[in-house]
């Protein structure tokens, strides 16, 4: 008795550092046309939407704290209804808030630079000051995972499928970005390699894809 009296609380702590050591995974995408910010193409099969994770409760879903960082994720979301493939590996997405001022996803490189400077909590030590020059610093493997797993990636979206992932603006300094905001996507080309029309989104804060209604 003695020995599982000090054996369990042991065992508590094991499993809720198990479970807070758990690899960050990308939300469940539902089709573009779900979203209240979205806006699709029915001569062309294809719908973008958009859905900023600007909330305590959305962003519950991170390790990362990205607004402590100044970066705003917004999940993106693409589906081809065609029966062709479509490329985005021309893909263009532009932020343009109320008063014009023009945001893009954020890159790896950036990305790295600010948020190198959060500590591994697996080390002793804090990591050394960011470089002003040089390479990109180094980032601890839990943001290093997080930041592979959260980013949209896709180069392409396939016949009757959905393709989805987080991008993040840096709005340091940015009042308001989304109120009154537009999100503008080009580069998006057909199986022959046309480009589509450019997909104008006007930003909206919500709570994800609304489930459609039922038949009658």
């Amino acid at each position: 008795m003695r020995v599982f009296r000090i054996a369990f609380p042991l065992l508590l702590v094991l499993v809720a550092l198990g479970l807070a050591a758990k690899d960050f995974t990308l939300p469940p995408a539902a089709d573009a046309k779900t979203y209240p910010a979205h806006e699709a193409h029915a001569d062309e099969h294809v719908a973008i939407a958009i859905d900023p994770y600007d909330s305590p409760a959305k962003a519950e879903i991170f390790k990362v704290n990205w607004g402590e960082h100044d970066f705003l994720p917004v999940f993106l979301v693409i589906t081809n209804d065609g029966d062709r493939p479509i490329a985005l590996n021309a893909l263009k997405i532009e932020w343009v808030t109320a008063n014009r001022s023009k945001l893009y996803p954020a890159g790896d490189d950036e990305l790295a630079r600010r948020l190198a400077r959060i500590k591994d909590p697996s080390r002793t030590t804090f990591p050394n000051p960011l470089p002003k020059r040089g390479p990109s610093p180094t980032l601890n493997k839990t943001v290093r995972q997080e930041v592979d797993a959260a980013q949209f990636r896709a180069e392409a979206v396939e016949p009757h499928s959905t393709k989805a992932g987080f991008l993040f603006f840096d709005i340091e300094g940015v009042r308001e970005p989304l109120a009154g905001a537009h999100v503008y996507v080009s580069g998006v080309k057909g199986n022959n390699g046309q480009e589509l029309f450019y997909f104008d989104i006007p930003v909206q804060s919500s709570p994800g894809p609304v489930p459609p209604a039922p038949a009658k």
